[in-house]
């Protein structure tokens, strides 16, 4: 008998774009930041205080935080009407590590995982990892890029399991709440056990995001303290399991991971109720938003995801590029901007996207925005000029 073959994990390009920018800022060049979704600010102020404080004072350990967990729980009562009990809420050294206990809790190996197309990288990879199987299903611009209940349901067969994310990455799409209503009913109808990406929640431009809990109380949310509350480098998330996947769960976070870093929990705990810095950043990222959103004409870029959450705009360029992984090293040697290639995304048809995060400061967004202008009215001349 052959011996099983080692899942085969694609490549997430946007890690060697970031290698580049910074090895070009070694070398002494201005670079922006624009391929990373993670916010440039730092976390809340009365959230580092903490820390300081804390290290002087706690040796550290294994340790979760029974105040943290009570505060998540609070959350889902105070954002959504959602009453959970405690115990359903999982700490985790972050959100990748939060959907490896997810999907490893729901699904044995070969179970049938559906997600969007495009989509986050990570969710694809992951299920080949655990020897899941991903179903693609492609979304455009009529679906707004996202999973819609007609298409889960023409599914056939219906798949064992469903990751959505809204707001999305890398769209910043966000369901609607009557879509994502018809979505639980296919759930509920055919037994598809659901994992929700909430990590954008609180980034929403254009009114709240619905947490699927409020329509499906046995789907599996994931979350985090990366972007609402600025702090990625904390390593800090979570995840709420229905009673009936709670021991499996907590079971895998202890083997594989013991428990979140001490000083994260104690800094997320002060970092939950700083609403009004918070709130502060989200300002910034809509005027980000409005300055890019602005400019993209400027760039000959005027077919775009709608960016209802989250801090990305992903953009078609199928005009200047098939190649979106060069077309974005071309950009960051040329102006120093990095961002995103679409095929990380959407291995399908995201050689002709890119994904701009506009997490950055606003004048580094405007200063972003005077470099490409040229650079993309050149290669637009370029091109007219190839197909004549």
């Amino acid at each position: 008998m052959d011996a099983p073959e080692i899942a085969q994990v694609d490549p997430f390009h946007a890690m060697a774009i970031g290698r580049l920018a910074y090895e070009l800022a070694g070398e002494g060049r201005d670079v922006i930041h624009m391929e990373y979704g993670q916010p440039s600010t730092g976390a809340p102020a009365a959230a580092i205080a903490t820390a300081h404080r804390v290290l002087d004072s706690d040796p550290g350990g294994y340790w979760e935080s029974t105040a943290l967990l009570d505060r998540i729980a609070r959350h889902y009562c105070e954002a959504y009407q959602v009453d959970i009990d405690r115990e359903q809420v999982i700490l985790t050294c972050g959100a990748s590590p939060a959907f490896v206990l997810a999907l490893s809790s729901l699904f044995v190996p070969g179970a049938r995982v559906a997600l969007a197309r495009p989509g986050y990288v990570a969710y694809r990879n992951s299920l080949k990892t655990l020897y899941l199987e991903p179903v693609e299903m492609a979304c455009g611009p009529a679906e707004r890029y996202q999973v819609t209940a007609a298409a889960l349901d023409a599914l056939d067969p219906a798949p064992d399991g469903l990751i959505l994310a809204s707001p999305a990455n890398p769209t910043g799409t966000v369901i609607a709440p009557q879509e994502l209503a018809a979505i639980a009913e296919v759930c509920r109808r055919k037994n598809i056990r659901v994992v929700s990406d909430e990590i954008y929640h609180g980034l929403t431009y254009e009114g709240a995001a619905q947490s699927t809990l409020q329509h499906l109380p046995d789907a599996v949310v994931v979350n985090s303290f990366s972007k609402y509350y600025s702090m990625a480098g904390w390593r800090l998330g979570w995840l709420v399991v229905p009673p009936d996947r709670v021991a499996a769960a907590r079971a895998r976070m202890n083997n594989l991971f013991l428990t979140p870093s001490v000083l994260a929990q104690h800094a997320g705990l002060v970092a939950m109720d700083e609403t009004a810095e918070l709130e502060s950043h989200v300002r910034t990222y809509a005027r980000n938003r409005e300055r890019l959103l602005a400019a993209l004409p400027s760039l000959g870029l005027e077919r775009i995801a709608p960016p209802d959450g989250a801090f990305y705009i992903y953009a078609d360029m199928a005009h200047l590029t098939d190649d979106s992984l060069a077309f974005c090293q071309k950009l960051l040697r040329d102006t120093g901007v990095a961002t995103a290639p679409g095929v990380d995304f959407d291995p399908v048809d995201g050689h002709r996207f890119i994904r701009f995060s506009f997490a950055v400061s606003t004048p580094l967004v405007e200063e972003a925005i005077a470099r490409m202008v040229p650079w993309f009215a050149a290669c637009t001349a370029k091109s007219t000029e190839a197909s004549v």
